[in-house]
């Protein structure tokens, strides 16, 4: 591995390397360090950091979490994936980052660590000789800089000098006012081998959607850590902010990422969700109905943060139940109309907020626990599924209550795991409980 390491690096000329790892809410922690030391570091027990990192609240904050966490702080070794490393194109100086798995000095995984609660959702598949595919569709929005955080945002102004202040889904003109921008995304992207294909306007104002190409969740979920980051760092460059908080602005619509899901048997890569006829197979409506009984369990990796509820509203874009239908975007389970050989499901219910391992694995989670427990799916929905009861938790206190109860899904994600991130969870919901809105000042002050 070293070997591997040290030809790329001399190969593209590094002078630094950040070695970057996933925390609970997505965001990159890590080291950054002198491309020879990088080097160096693989002939000692490896790089290190506090095993405290993966239950830091969003906040910055830790939670008591010593039923989790060793007591004393210890140390976990970065362990750097190779397939991992690129450039980061917006230094100029040659700068690396690599994604890292974490270990315990045994050797162990860091079972709380995202990246490994993916891997181990992904073994079960792999046990069963199954591959899951996904294509994940990721919306942001693009707005002013704001370094008020009790002042509304507000879209930027484009290359007309004008804001947007009227809806422009699959706008053209209104994308390119913007176009400087995404040109240094789509080529900071292709420096980093991040496989994005379209790009288009959302129904917000100044809001847009990047499709991913479809492939390996693990590879995925590395694009989607890299790519937000990407997407951050060129946004400033421009003098804007770009935000995938799940509803940034009160009067438009959310962001999500949808994760469209396949399934292929791992030695023939045939698809084991549709038959060549263009029917379902039974193993793909379990898969469905696993969703359908699951997810709402699983909304705290969906649905992360206090904010991610104010998207799930009724006729708002995003979902509010669990039903599925064929071409309908109403439900939280769409299936696109294809042929047998591309039969696929689309989640719709995970927030841009989501950290993407924690998103893809719960979504497999949910799937997987449908296909061995062979359960089968209500009947799909014609109409608007907005007509129908709105059963998703209202908000993450509910939902964490939902993922304790469920031992299927505790079991797969991993005990120690959901111990951590209901830790992490509650700790931000009842700091957000101490926080006192603009809305209760205004309509409570001299009323009540």
């Amino acid at each position: 591995m070293m070997d591997h390491f040290s030809d790329w690096i001399d190969s593209h000329t590094i002078t630094e390397v950040e070695c970057l790892v996933p925390d609970m809410s997505g965001i990159p922690r890590g080291k950054i360090l002198p491309a020879h030391k990088f080097l160096g570091s693989f002939g000692d027990r490896g790089l290190r950091i506090p095993e405290s990192i993966f239950v830091q609240s969003i906040s910055g904050e830790y939670p008591d979490t010593e039923e989790v966490t060793n007591p004393a702080n210890s140390d976990v070794y970065l362990q750097p994936d190779p397939n991992t490393i690129r450039l980061v194109p917006w230094y100029t100086e040659p700068t690396a980052q690599v994604i890292a798995d974490c270990t315990y000095a045994d050797g162990r995984p860091v079972d709380i660590s995202p990246r490994a609660v993916l891997r181990r959702v992904l073994s079960h598949y792999q046990e069963q000789g199954w591959r899951p595919i996904v294509a994940p569709e990721l919306e942001f929005y693009l707005v002013k800089v704001n370094t008020d955080p009790d002042y509304p945002l507000e879209p930027p102004i484009g290359r007309s000098g004008r804001p947007e202040t009227a809806r422009q889904a699959y706008g053209i003109d209104a994308v390119n006012e913007f176009d400087p921008l995404f040109e240094d995304v789509y080529d900071y992207c292709e420096r980093q081998k991040i496989d994005i294909d379209t790009l288009s306007h959302e129904a917000g104002a100044a809001q847009i959607e990047i499709n991913f190409n479809h492939g390996d969740a693990l590879d995925l979920a590395d694009q989607i850590f890299l790519f937000k980051r990407t997407v951050r760092q060129t946004a400033l460059r421009h003098g804007v902010y770009a935000t995938f908080m799940a509803k940034p602005m009160e009067d438009e619509p959310g962001s999500s990422m949808h994760i469209h899901q396949s399934l292929v048997d791992a030695a023939t890569g045939g698809s084991l969700f549709g038959l060549p006829d263009g029917s379902d197979t039974p193993l793909f409506m379990s898969y469905i109905a696993g969703l359908q009984k699951y997810l709402p369990a699983a909304l705290p990796l969906l649905a992360p943060n206090v904010n991610s509820y104010r998207r799930l509203l009724r006729h708002s874009d995003a979902p509010i139940n669990v039903h599925w239908g064929r071409d309908n975007r109403t439900t939280g389970l769409r299936v696109p109309l294809s042929s047998g050989a591309a039969r696929r499901v689309e989640n719709r219910l995970p927030g841009a907020d989501v950290n993407p391992y924690l998103a893809i694995a719960a979504s497999l989670a949910a799937g997987y626990l449908g296909m061995v427990e062979q359960l089968e799916p209500s009947d799909p929905v014609e109409g608007s599924a907005y007509d129908l009861a709105h059963t998703l938790p209202r908000h993450l206190s509910e939902a964490l209550h939902k993922l304790t109860r469920s031992k299927p899904l505790r079991q797969l994600l991993g005990e120690r795991f959901v111990t951590a991130l209901n830790h992490v969870k509650q700790h931000e919901y009842d700091g957000y409980q101490r926080v006192i809105s603009s809305w209760e000042r205004e309509f409570l002050l001299l009323n009540v």
